[in-house]
C-alpha cells in the first residue's frame, strides 16, 4: 500500500456546498447501502483477507453518518449532478466511506495512534464464523488479482469509474475531496487494468451476498477448554443443589458442542477413503461416479490427501472456493470416494466424490501458498453424464479425467461438422489438453468439445466453466439422441456459440431441437427454427432459447428466451416464437413458427395477422412489437416464448 498517495489529514468538505440533514444522509445510506459496501470492499487493501474486508466494509459504511443530528455541509462535486449522485446526502456518505476505506490501507506508525478504520472492526461480528463473498468465475478472479496490485487510490479510481460511472475528471474531484494527494496519478494507474466494469457487479465483489465458514475449530476449542470446564462444574453444582424438574433438555440426547464426532473424524482420515477396484464398473448395476477407480500418480500421498480433506472440511481465507448453483459446499458426512490424485500441469490435484458432489482440490506444485476448492452437484448422474470430470485448465486449454468405460477421446469443433474429430491421447484416463471455449475471449469463431467413445456409442461433452462438462444432445424433447450423426451435427453447427449464455449455471445437458423450417418471403431459401434447452443438475433453472437461422448465416439469432418454463422440454415439447426479419430488398416481416403440432398462429399488437398451420408471415415495420398466440391441434392454446 502506497501511503504517500493519501494525505494524512483529509480536507474538510467545502463550506459552500449544500447543507445536509443527518436524516437525509441516513436515508441515502439505507437506500444505497449495498453499493456503498461494495465500493468500500473494492477499495480496502486485499492483504486484510476476504473475511476481514467484508466486516470492515460494513463497519466503515455504517459509521459514515454524521455524528450529531445537525445540518452538515456536503461537498459540491460537479460530477455529481445527475441520478443518485445529485443527492447531496449520498455524496456525503460516499465521500466518508471512500475516505475511511483509504485510511484503512495506511501503514501503522510507531509514534501515532492508529485510526479507527485501521483496526479490526468490533461490529458487525458473527462469533465462530468467517464471512466472505461468493466466488465468481475465472474472469472475476483475474480482475481481483489485478486490483490487488494497485494502490488504494487507484483501486478507488477503478471502483468509481466502474460502479459510479464517473468521468476521469469527476473521479479526480472525488479523490481530491477524500484527501488523495495525486488523483490524476491514481486514475492513470487504474487505467492500466482493462475496463471490465461489468464484473464489479458480480457476486465476487458483493459483501452483502455472503457464504459462511467456521473459524479454526481446533484453536477455538483449546481456548474454550477452561471455560467449558468451569461451566460444567457450575452445572454439576446446580444439579447437586436439587434443581426442580426432570426429563430431556432442549437439545435432547445430542452431544455437547465441539464433541468428537466419529463420522466427521473419519471423513478427515485419508486411510478411510473409499477406493473402488479398477474393474468394479464392469459388474456393477450402476454406471456412474460411484464405480470410478482411484487413478493418478499421487493416490498414495497421504499428506496430500489429508490436506485436501481438511480444506474441504474448513477452507481457510486464502482458499478460492467455487460452487455451482444449487450445490452445498460443506464438508463430507463421512469418508468420501477417491477418484484421482496426481500432478496436472503445475498443480497437484485431488478429485473426491461423496455420492452427491464432486469436489476438486488443487494446490501449486511448487509449494507456494494458495489453493482452490471447486464443487459440482452430480446426484442422479448416469453413464452419459458421468463420462468426464475437469482436472485442470491452463493456457486456454482443459484436461479431463474420463470414465473407466471410455475407450477413445477426441476433440471436435462443433461449428465444423464436416471436419471430423481429432484423436486425443488417453493416459490412465487423463486426456491430452484441448482448447476450452470457456476460457476463450473475443468473437466466437469455433466451439471445441470433447468426444468420448464407449464401445459403439459416441457422446459430445462441452466445457461450460464448471467441474463436470455438459452433455450435448439433439432431437425432439423426450427422445433426444447423441450428437454423433451428420444430421445432429449440422443441427448444432449454427447454434454452438449460444452455449456461452449458460456458462457457470450448473448445466447438466443441453438439447437442440429443429422444431420447424420456414420459407423466406423473398424466395431466398428457408430458415431453420431451433430451440435449445439447458437442463440443470438441481432441476430448476432450465433455460430455453428459440433461435432463428437463415441460409448462409454463420450463427443463429436468439428470437426468444425463457427460464423455468416447460416449453421445449419433455413435459411440454411445444414452442412458439417470432422474429422481425429484413429482406434484401429492405422490406420487414414478422416471421413466426410453432412446433409441427401447431394448428394456427395469430399476431396482435403493432403487427396483426393470422395463419392456419405452424407458420406465420406478416409484413411489418422496423421495431414493431407483437404478441403471439397459437392453438395446438388438440385445441390447447400456446403462448409465444418470451
Amino acid at each position: 500500500m502506497q501511503s504517500q498517495d493519501v494525505a494524512q489529514r483529509p480536507a474538510p468538505p467545502s463550506p459552500s456546498g449544500p447543507v445536509v440533514d443527518v436524516e437525509q444522509a441516513e436515508a441515502a445510506l439505507v437506500e444505497h447501502y449495498p453499493r456503498l459496501v461494495r465500493l468500500a470492499y473494492l477499495v480496502l487493501p486485499p492483504g486484510l483477507g476476504r473475511s476481514r474486508r467484508v466486516l470492515t466494509a460494513h463497519a466503515l459504511t455504517q459509521r459514515a453518518l454524521p455524528r450529531t443530528r445537525t445540518r452538515t455541509p456536503a461537498p459540491m462535486i460537479p460530477a455529481q449532478s445527475t441520478g443518485r449522485d445529485g443527492d447531496p446526502g449520498y455524496a456525503l456518505v460516499r465521500l466518508q466511506v471512500l475516505r475511511t476505506a483509504l485510511e484503512a490501507g495506511l501503514p501503522l506508525r510507531a509514534k501515532a495512534w492508529p485510526k479507527r478504520s485501521q483496526l479490526p472492526p468490533l461490529l458487525p461480528h458473527v462469533w465462530g464464523l468467517k464471512l466472505f463473498p461468493r466466488s465468481g468465475g475465472a474472469d472475476e478472479l483475474s480482475l481481483d488479482q489485478r486490483l490487488s496490485t494497485l494502490s488504494g487510490p487507484a483501486r478507488a479510481a477503478y471502483a468509481l469509474l466502474g460502479l459510479e460511472r464517473l468521468t476521469d475528471d469527476g473521479v479526480c474531484e472525488v479523490l481530491a475531496a477524500a484527501g488523495v494527494a495525486d488523483p490524476e496519478g491514481a486514475v492513470l494507474e487504474a487505467g492500466g487494468i482493462p475496463a471490465q466494469y461489468g464484473l464489479l457487479d458480480s457476486p465476487e465483489f458483493d459483501p452483502c451476498s455472503l457464504q459462511a465458514r467456521p473459524t479454526d475449530l481446533m484453536r477455538r476449542r483449546q481456548h474454550l477448554k477452561a471455560a467449558l470446564a468451569a461451566g460444567a462444574a457450575l452445572l454439576a453444582c446446580g444439579a447437586l443443589l436439587g434443581l426442580p424438574g426432570e426429563g430431556w433438555g432442549p437439545e435432547g440426547a445430542a452431544a455437547p458442542p465441539y464433541a468428537q464426532n466419529p463420522a466427521a473424524q473419519a471423513a478427515l482420515d485419508p486411510s478411510k477413503l473409499t477406493r473402488m477396484p479398477p474393474t468394479a464398473w464392469r459388474s456393477s448395476a450402476r454406471t456412474d461416479f460411484s464405480v470410478w477407480p482411484a487413478r493418478g500418480d499421487l493416490t498414495g500421498d497421504k499428506a496430500l490427501l489429508r490436506r485436501a480433506l481438511a480444506v474441504w472440511a474448513r477452507p481457510g481465507e486464502t482458499v478460492q472456493v467455487s460452487v455451482t448453483p444449487g450445490t452445498l459446499s460443506g464438508g463430507p458426512a463421512g469418508p468420501p470416494q477417491l477418484l484421482y490424485a496426481g500432478t496436472v500441469d503445475a498443480a497437484r490435484v485431488v478429485i473426491l466424490y461423496d455420492g452427491l458432489r464432486i469436489a476438486r482440490y488443487a494446490e501449486p506444485k511448487d509449494g507456494t501458498q494458495g489453493a482452490a476448492l471447486d464443487f459440482a452437484r452430480v446426484d442422479g448422474a448416469g453413464r452419459a453424464e458421468a463420462g468426464a470430470v475437469v482436472l485442470g485448465r491452463s493456457d486456454g486449454n482443459v484436461r479431463y479425467l474420463t470414465a473407466p468405460w471410455v475407450r477413445r477421446a477426441g476433440e471436435r469443433d462443433l461449428m465444423k461438422p464436416g471436419s471430423g474429430a481429432m484423436d486425443l491421447a488417453l493416459t490412465d484416463g487423463v486426456t491430452a489438453p484441448l482448447a476450452s471455449p470457456a476460457l476463450r475471449s473475443g468473437p466466437c469463431s469455433s466451439w471445441n468439445v470433447l468426444q468420448v467413445t464407449d464401445g459403439t456409442r459416441t457422446r459430445l461433452l462441452t466445457d461450460l466453466g464448471e467441474l463436470v462438462p455438459a452433455r450435448l444432445t439433439a432431437g425432439r424433447p423426450g427422445a433426444p439422441r447423441e450428437v454423433s450423426g451428420t444430421e445432429a451435427l449440422h443441427t448444432w453447427q449454427p447454434f454452438a456459440c449460444s452455449l456461452g449464455t449458460v456458462r457457470s449455471a450448473g448445466v447438466r445437458s443441453v438439447n437442440a431441437w429443429a422444431f420447424n423450417e420456414q420459407p423466406l418471403p423473398d424466395a431466398s431459401g428457408s430458415a431453420a427454427w431451433v430451440c435449445t434447452r439447458a437442463e440443470t443438475w438441481r432441476g430448476g433453472g432450465a433455460r430455453v432459447l428459440a433461435q432463428f437461422h437463415t441460409p448462409g448465416g454463420a450463427h443463429g439469432a436468439a428470437a426468444a428466451q425463457a427460464e423455468n418454463v416447460p416449453a421445449c422440454g419433455p413435459r411440454d415439447p411445444h414452442v412458439l416464437a417470432g422474429v422481425l426479419w429484413k429482406a434484401k430488398a429492405g422490406d420487414w416481416y414478422l416471421l413466426a413458427a410453432g412446433s409441427r403440432e401447431t394448428a394456427s398462429i395469430r399476431a396482435t399488437g403493432a403487427v396483426n395477422g393470422a395463419a392456419r398451420g405452424s407458420l406465420l408471415t406478416v409484413p411489418a415495420e422496423q421495431g414493431a412489437q407483437a404478441q403471439l398466440k397459437g392453438t395446438l391441434k388438440d385445441g390447447r392454446s400456446l403462448g409465444g416464448l418470451r
